[in-house]
């Protein structure tokens, strides 16, 4: 029986692990200048079995609408809005994706998105041309 039960728990504790790695969830995006949360963004698993976030929440009211962003998306609100999206599993996270930040109107490349401390927080990491830079997001559930 105690073989057993530690057979079971070896082959779950991946399963475990994982679940606690996933940065799928609802997490607070924050001010690159202030450090005040800006919204409320939801990282899920799209249907391609890839993980996408979108606005879902607007904390700042400043952040509710797309004032600074042109073409189609310029005076648009920012709920519902993509923010990451095509991100497959990669060393140390997941990556290799696609990101937009309403606030600069400016779209990046998807470097590296992991979790740290401990489930609580997020860095994302977005590049331009060679250019990289990490954003720290907080869980919100």
């Amino acid at each position: 029986m105690r073989t057993k039960l530690i057979a079971l728990l070896l082959f779950a504790l991946p399963f475990v692990a994982f679940a606690q790695t996933s940065p799928e969830g609802r997490w607070k995006t924050l001010d690159d200048e202030t450090g005040k949360p800006m919204t409320i963004a939801e990282v899920y698993k799209a249907a391609d079995g890839t993980l996408s976030a979108k606005i879902v929440e607007a904390l700042d009211p400043k952040a509710a609408t797309c004032s600074d962003c042109s073409g189609k998306r310029k005076g648009k609100s920012t709920i519902g809005m993509p923010i990451l999206w095509g991100l497959k599993p990669v060393e140390g996270g997941w990556g290799n994706g696609q990101g937009y930040k309403p606030s600069a109107d400016t779209s990046f490349k998807a470097k590296l998105v992991k979790v740290t401390d401990g489930g609580n927080k997020l860095e994302v990491t977005g590049c331009k041309l060679v250019f990289c830079k990490t954003a720290t997001w907080v869980r919100a559930d």
